[in-house]
């Protein structure tokens, strides 16, 4: 994870209110998502990973390019948890809050007995995980499996506390006198 760890310790840093974000590539687009970098974090979902699955499951919207890069390598289908309602049949509601963010999210895409592992960049409060596996919980899918990227903050513990799932991650930093720093 030599390529994920450099990105990191190099990335920006910005200040909002309370809160010190860095702005990552994989967290944020920004600077360029380079192939190198998702092919490196690919590589790492797909070996941790149980895709013994019928279904990747992410969020809107950095999700979407490890779900597809993971979906591309493994010929397994995607659904993405989105930020707008569709009003299809047996679309799922449910409500997500964050750190720095709530309102609803809705999934449509996955039935009854569907095996799926959710993927996301970043795990911080726990709070879209949270929200993703009430969804899947909801449409009566089996999680087989719960990987992020990247890992700051208590979110593992959280979302361990309240759902009684494990969550992998890749990387778990955080960002001390205006650097990220890898624990």
């Amino acid at each position: 994870m030599k390529i994920l760890e450099r990105s990191l310790k190099t990335c920006p840093i910005v200040q909002r209110g309370e809160y010190t974000y860095f702005i990552h590539p994989i967290s944020d687009g920004v600077p360029l998502i380079k192939p190198d970098l998702i092919r490196e974090i690919t590589t790492e979902i797909i070996k941790i990973g149980d895709l013994n699955v019928d279904k990747i499951i992410t969020a809107e919207a950095m999700g979407i390019p490890l779900a597809t890069a993971i979906s591309l390598c493994t010929d397994i289908p995607y659904a993405i948890i989105r930020k707008r309602e569709y009003k299809l049949d047996g679309e799922i509601a449910v409500h997500q809050e964050t750190g720095y963010s709530k309102g609803e999210l809705y999934l449509n895409g996955v039935n009854k007995g569907d095996k799926v592992i959710i993927v996301d960049d970043v795990l911080s409060t726990g709070g879209t995980i949270i929200a993703l596996i009430e969804a899947l919980r909801k449409a009566g899918a089996e999680i087989k499996d719960i990987i992020c990227v990247i890992e700051r903050g208590d979110g593992k513990k959280i979302v361990k506390e309240k759902t009684g799932h494990t969550v992998k991650t890749l990387m778990k930093i955080d960002v001390i006198d205006g650097k990220v720093v890898i624990l």
